[in-house]
């Protein structure tokens, strides 16, 4: 992530609102000058693109300055559902991002001890209280937006009572659910979230870094704006939907001996169209095999979109693109599908690859006859350099290249019509075979010798095709991913009850038997690749040699399907 970015957006007045705060605050000294952010996921689930553009948005800022630093810290306060898989998931997706923490991994965890013996002075100083009410009798004395709570009735325990009975739950004595600690804050307030909201809950779950050294572990709420005071963050920076738990935060702060003044600040989170953003969503199609995985390729996952060959930079550039706002919004993922076709497109290097192979026979050109030659790696970089073809009597083109009968304006290749090979020589069909079912089977031509490298004398060649040299292709699986969703807003109105029902039926297709040009026999996982006239591919983390697996990342747009279309 290059700082040189963002200094010339805000030259040129683009910065967005949470960095006007941040420039204002630089300006009047506040905070001592110091900027400290942090991106603190709970390790209950993978990272998806909304999680990326609160890590660049973080990262970003913490690079647009002196005396800046950026944090990553675990919120982990909840065993049940957290795992090190997790944990390690995260850590590779925020550096494959490109945000670097150095020193500064911080675990929630690692401040259980503090966080209790806050707690403890909350209760010494009347502000919290053991409740042993259940979970649907809170649920329900909460109240509405209309109504106001009901008081508990072991509100008004003793401050002596509720230190026994907090101890007690430390110590592993009542089961799960039995209590919990409560803030006491005011049951009438419009705010739901300052009705006596729970602190702490009793879990015997083994955590995955404390183990069973505890039994009571502090919700979320609780813990996380501590754990931004102990880190010394000044500026919280968090998604529109926690504006309503703002005042809280700022309610323990305020009434604890913290030893910072972290703020909190909002700003709209990315509402990504034809998919789901929500971790819960995403783990119920994994356990139910909706997909094949947290990385699937059609996720909107960090990995996923790694898997499916998007790069760290088209993912930045996306974010920088969207940009940072108060107001909540639907993004079409063909923004996404733009930033990284137009990385790719100068990047990666050009290869030619048959997904649905036509044999083409060259007449007159030698049986054993074999010539090299010369493609183009990368026409957008110039010292990209060229690399080597081969040249064979029999070729392969796409089977859509070619149309026994073709419409007007179809410029490919049909009987009596001359194409080029794209780097190679033009050649005309002049015969076409076919299976008993009347299926075409193979393609007779002749090529032109004159041809290599410019147009024949006194001739029109409208369309150049990719191909590949039968006797050096490679062979490949091809996967074809497509929207993972039908609808746009797949929770939307008019989306149904069941967001399941609307998944895609048409969003991966598998191409056996695709044949691809003899320089990639040695294509290793992760690699990209344009695969000419066809879209931008990525070896995927299965392919071995002798077994490549192709991932399609983005298409390419095709004036013949406009053509097709209309």
């Amino acid at each position: 992530m290059k700082p040189a970015e963002n200094e010339e957006d805000s030259r040129k007045g683009r910065a967005d609102f949470i960095r006007e705060i941040i420039a204002a605050d630089v300006a009047a000294g506040k905070n001592g000058g110091q900027v400290v952010t942090r991106f603190p996921p709970e390790p209950n689930g993978y990272l998806h693109i909304g999680h990326a553009k609160s890590i660049c948005l973080n990262y970003g800022i913490s690079q647009e300055g002196e005396n800046r630093r950026f944090h990553l810290r675990f919120d982990d306060t909840n065993p049940s559902k957290e795992e090190t898989e997790y944990v390690d998931s995260i850590m590779e997706d925020v550096r494959w991002l490109g945000a670097e923490w150095g020193e500064n991994l911080f675990y929630a965890s690692d401040y259980f001890e503090q966080l209790y013996a806050w707690a403890v002075e909350l209760i010494r100083a009347g502000k919290a209280y053991v409740d042993d009410s259940t979970p649907d009798e809170i649920r329900e004395g909460r109240g509405t937006l209309t109504e106001p709570g009901m008081a508990s009735p072991f509100r008004d325990r003793s401050v002596e009572e509720n230190l026994e009975l907090f101890a007690r739950m430390r110590a592993g004595e009542f089961p799960d659910g039995a209590r919990v600690l409560r803030a006491k804050i005011d049951m009438a307030s419009p705010n739901l979230n300052l009705r006596d909201p729970v602190m702490y809950r009793i879990m015997h779950k083994e955590h995955h870094r404390t183990g069973n050294a505890w039994c009571l572990y502090p919700n979320y709420d609780y813990a996380h704006g501590q754990s931004d005071a102990i880190e010394g963050i000044t500026h919280s920076i968090c998604t529109l939907e926690f504006e309503n738990h703002r005042p809280l935060y700022d309610w323990f702060v305020e009434n604890l001996p913290v030893p910072s003044r972290p703020h909190q600040y909002e700003f709209a989170r990315l509402n990504l169209s034809y998919t789901v953003m929500s971790k819960r969503k995403l783990l119920e199609l994994v356990k139910g095999g909706l997909v094949s995985g947290w990385d699937d390729p059609r996720m909107p996952t960090v990995c996923g979109l790694r898997r499916r060959g998007f790069t760290p930079e088209s993912i930045r550039n996306f974010c920088k693109t969207i940009g940072v706002t108060k107001f909540n919004g639907l993004t079409d993922v063909a923004v996404l599908e733009y930033s990284v076709r137009e990385h790719l497109n100068r990047v990666a290097p050009r290869v030619m690859a048959v997904l649905r192979p036509l044999k083409v026979v060259i007449e007159n050109y030698p049986e054993d006859g074999e010539e090299e030659m010369r493609a183009v790696n990368n026409p957008e970089d110039p010292e990209a350099g060229t690399r080597p073809v081969p040249l064979s009597r029999e070729i392969l083109i796409e089977a859509d290249d070619f149309l026994e009968d073709p419409p007007k304006g179809f410029y490919r290749l049909s009987p009596g019509t001359e194409v080029r090979l794209r780097y190679s020589y033009c050649i005309t069909c002049t015969g076409v075979e076919k299976d008993a079912e009347g299926n075409v089977v193979a393609l007779r031509a002749t090529y032109d010798p004159e041809t290599l490298g410019k147009n024949p004398e006194g001739r029109k060649v409208k369309a150049a095709i990719h191909w590949v040299s039968a006797r050096h292709a490679v062979d490949a699986e091809i996967r074809l991913y497509d929207r993972l969703f039908t609808l746009p807003e797949p929770e939307g109105k008019d989306a149904g009850p069941d967001y399941k029902a609307n998944l895609n039926p048409a969003s991966l297709e598998v191409v056996a038997g695709a044949k691809l040009e003899a320089s990639l026999v040695a294509a290793v996982p992760g690699e990209r690749f344009q695969f000419e006239r066809l879209g931008y591919f990525c070896v995927d983390k299965d392919s071995a040699p002798g077994a490549l697996l192709f991932n399609r990342t983005v298409a390419l747009k095709d004036s013949w399907a406009k053509v097709a279309e209309r």
